[in-house]
Order: structure tokens, then sequence, then C-alpha cells
């Protein structure tokens, strides 16, 4: 099976293949256009009547006695700054072997570069500062804790931005051993929350927009924050941070399931282990922000590589539950009541796993199956595999292996957050299953982890070695993107484009279906879902 931090890299890279044209279209355009932030004047430029802004600085490097401390605001700048090209990402690679790309992508050309100093976002929106009240959709990339930006070409907000008459924003942020390392047990109160910088950073930027966005033609008070994978677990991550109660009014989980976070002894654990790769003593850690970051980097991947495939978002670099920025777990035992009231949508894709595994996981035979299965489930494989196969008494190995897993992993996670968030009786909740199958790769990724993305962005063609760009493709983009738009409009996703959709309960379990002709059912995989309930100790 594909390594969990490799498939993290690869999906967070998805959609890179049409960079090259989409950056095309606004270096041949001289119609540039000027925004004032809090910090200085910017130039974007405007392409097809959207106004885009690129790189714009919302906190300060990151790097030297600003690494591992919580973020800071950006210096303010004279004249005007050009926001016309993306920014750097956060160091997510190793030093020590060639970046990975995603098996989707068709070249490796175009990657972001990496640095410190990537604490921007980018911007699309109809118009600047027209007095308009405009929701803002905030996205918050995948990848895991531990790669990506909110820079692919998939997440482009342009098309969102023109038919919604919305505002778009997607953001690049600390990961990984620079984000999630917790060394306030070493490092005393200056590295109280280096555990959770990473998330600071997005509330930092969330804090950005709500002094800046009214610039921008932007609703500071109807932000709907949004993300898909490792986004989608930020998501989850800041419903449960006190420091972002109130920066934003709803709230989108894309096959996101943060369920718990790491514990702090754990954190505590992999941090120790850290600094004697570095030969850093315990006492000496600021000696950490004098480093050479691809020392720290290479030292991070050695710690993982030690670990064993640990998943790494409860075994360490990941947000920690410091019991200040991060107080509880987001839905352990129960719901966060922090920003109960913010009303909340949620789903995973029907086969999330075809797009995380190699090769050989398609044509498995019975042994290879069950192998797996118990690799995952251990002593409640059998039950899971007779379960599944009675439910789907056609499906090969590989569709039972895909089912159980996707369900493992996702879905019925999901499924548990939906039920814990309802039950705190405040904000509504609303669950889809994403069942769409793509084309591409004759048909056997069926409906993949990340396949939401290009219909919630209307990017389906731009997106299309994912989705095929075909006219099922597209009509579906016009129905979802419109229902992701209404959501982050009134926090109600009901259009007259899909059915009635009501918000869930647990007696009922109301899920939208979403296919060519998407419908409401009650509780759809009822039985695979008791039983993965089981298997997970999900009560």
């Amino acid at each position: 099976m594909t390594n969990r931090r490799t498939f993290l890299k690869q999906t967070s890279m998805l959609a890179i293949a049409p960079a090259t044209v989409v950056l095309a279209r606004g270096q041949n355009s001289q119609n540039f256009v000027v925004a004032d932030t809090a910090f200085g004047k910017i130039r974007g430029e405007e392409v097809q009547g959207i106004k885009i802004f690129k790189s714009v600085p919302y906190g300060a490097s990151t790097a030297g006695q600003n690494r591992f401390m919580p973020p800071r605001d950006p210096a303010p700048w004279t004249g005007v700054r050009d926001a016309l090209h993306y920014g750097s990402s956060t160091p997510q690679s190793d030093p020590n072997s060639a970046r990975a790309v995603s098996p989707l992508s068709v070249a490796s050309a175009n990657l972001p570069p990496e640095s410190e100093d990537c604490l921007v976002l980018n911007v699309w929106t109809p118009a600047l500062k027209d007095g308009r009240k405009r929701p803002v959709l905030f996205w918050c990339h995948g990848g895991g804790f531990v790669s990506g930006s909110g820079s692919s070409p998939g997440t482009d907000g342009a098309n969102l931005a023109r038919r919604g008459d919305v505002v778009v924003v997607t953001i690049n942020h600390r990961l990984n051993v620079l984000g999630f390392t917790y060394l306030a047990e070493f490092g005393g109160s200056d590295f109280a929350s280096s555990g959770d910088a990473g998330m600071l950073d997005i509330v930092h930027a969330l804090a950005w927009v709500r002094n800046n966005i009214e610039q921008f033609g932007g609703d500071p008070n109807t932000v709907m924050i949004f993300g898909q994978s490792g986004g989608g677990r930020k998501v989850g991550t800041l419903l449960a941070m006190p420091s972002a109660k109130g920066l934003f009014h709803r709230a989108v989980i894309e096959s996101g399931p943060t369920i718990r976070l790491v514990e702090r002894e754990q954190a505590i654990r992999v941090a120790g282990m850290l600094l004697a790769k570095l030969n850093v003593s315990k006492g000496q850690v600021r000696d950490l922000q004098k480093l050479p970051v691809d020392r720290i980097m290479g030292a991070y991947f050695a710690v993982v590589k030690d670990m064993g495939g640990q998943d790494p978002m409860t075994e360490g670099f990941s947000p920690t539950v410091d019991g200040k920025a991060v107080p509880h777990h987001p839905f352990h035992p129960a719901a966060s009541a922090i920003s109960a009231d913010v009303p909340l949508m949620l789903g995973s894709t029907r086969t999330e796993m075809t797009l995380q595994s190699d090769a050989a996981t398609f044509s498995l035979d019975e042994g290879g199956m069950r192998a797996r299965v118990k690799g995952l489930a251990g002593d409640k494989a059998e039950m899971l595999i007779e379960t599944y196969r009675k439910l789907n008494p056609s499906a090969t190995p590989s569709d039972l292996y895909f089912l159980i897993a996707s369900d493992y992993r996702y879905g019925a996670p999901i499924m548990k957050i939906a039920e814990r968030r309802a039950a705190l009786g405040k904000g509504p909740v609303h669950l889809y299953y994403f069942t769409w199958e793509t084309p591409v790769q004759g048909g056997r990724l069926k409906s993949p982890h990340t396949i939401e993305i290009p219909f919630a962005f209307d990017n389906v063609q731009i997106s299309r070695q994912l989705t095929g760009g075909g006219t099922d493709a597209m009509a579906l983009a016009d129905k979802v993107s419109d229902t992701w738009i209404a959501f982050a409009r009134t926090g109600d996703p009901n259009t007259s484009k899909l059915p009635r959709w009501p918000s869930f309960n647990a007696a009922e379990r109301p899920t939208m279906v979403i296919n060519n002709q998407s419908k409401v059912v009650s509780d759809p995989i009822r039985e695979q879902r008791l039983a993965m309930f089981r298997a997970l100790d999900l009560a």
C-alpha cells in the first residue's frame, strides 16, 4: 500500500498539470488593479472580470527567532507591492530525496517554491471596496498536516467567485515539523503553543480576513471555512479552538475527519525524538531557531521513518491537544462546544481509498484482500468482510477492500462526527455521501478521495485529469458549486438544483447522496456503518 505520508504529499499536488495554462493567462495580462490592506497597497490583476491577488502577506517570515513561535504581523511596506504570482509553500520536502508528484499529474514542473517566509494568501473577488457584502469562502488546503499549499490550479477561485458573486481566499501556512512540534516541555512558556503553530497561522489568516476583506468586497461577518482531506481536518480543529471563535460563520468538512488529535504526552515523546536526531539537548531548544531548515527537515523525515508508519494525525507532527490553543479533541468523546452554533456541512466519498493505493490493490485475490483488511481492522476483519460481502455480492476482492478501507478511514468517522455535532442541538448539520464515479483511468477510481474539490470549485475542466471534464461532470458541478455557495451565503445548502436537503438527526440520519441524480436517503449505508462503528469502537 502507498505510504501514508507519500500519499499526502502526492494528493496535495493534484491538478498541477494545467498550471502553465492558468499562469500564462495572468502573465499576458496588463489589466492591473490596486487594493489597500492594513499593511500596505498591493497590485493584482483583473482576468475576465475577477480581480486576483496572489501571495498577499498575512504574517511575517517564520524563520529564525520566529520559528516555532506564534505568527506575527508582516512589516508594513510603502509603495505598491506586486501580488501577481503565487508565493512560497512552507518547507515540506525531504532534502535527501526528490519531491513527490501525484500519479494523476502529467507534469512535475511549476511546483511551488518552499520557504519559511510562507504566510501568504490569495484572493479572488468580483469587485473592490464597492460596499457589497459578499460571502467569503476561505479554503484550507489538503495534504494532511504535512504537505500542500493553497496555490493548486484545482483550487483557483476565479470560477467560484464569478459564479456566486463571492470572495474566495486560499492560504499557505506552516506544516509538519515546523508547524506542529510541541516543545513546551523542553523550551518552557516561550514555546507553549509550538505544537499548534500551524493552526494559529490559519487563525491569523482569518483575522486578516476580518480586518481587510471589506477592501476586497467581502463581508467579514459571513465567512465560510472549508477544506478537503487535511483541509477538512483543519476545519474540524478550528471548530475546537477558542482563538478562532467568531472569525468564521459556516464550516465544511470534505473527507477530513478529525475526531482526535495528538495527545500532549505523545507530542512530547515525538519532540524528544526530533531533538535527539538533531543532537540538541532538551535544555537548548532555542538552538533549533539557528539551525538550517534543511537539517530540521532531514531530522523530521528520519523521525517519521523511525515511527514506522503510524497515523500522523494522532501520533505526532499534527495539532496537539495542549490545553490552551486546542483545549480538547474536536469530536471526542463529544463534539467541541466552542463554535457549536456554526452550521456544519460534511461528507465523504464512496471509494476514497482508490486514490491512495498502489497498483497491486486493484487486482487483489481473496487472500490479499483479507490480509489488507486484517491489517486495518485486526480481529474485526472477518466481521467486516462478511458484512460488506453480503451487502455487495458482486464486488471483487479489490472492490471489497476499497469499500471497507474507505469507510474505515473516512466514511464512518465522518458519520460519527455528524452524529456528535448534531447532538449539541445548536448549529444545523448537513451530511452528504459523494458517489459520482469518474470515467478517468477506465473508471477504476470510481469515487476517489479529492473528487469533491473540482465540483465545489466549479473547476471540473481545470481538473479534467481527475474528472474527465465531460458533460456529466459539468452538469454536476453546476449543482454542487451552487450548493456550496448557498451554504456560504446562508448556512443552508438548499438550492433549487438539488432535492430538499434536511438537517441531520441521529434518528433518521438524512444524507444527500450526490450523483448525476442526487437524492436524500436515510442512513444510506446503514449496515456497513454499524459494522464499522463496532470495528472502530465508535460508540
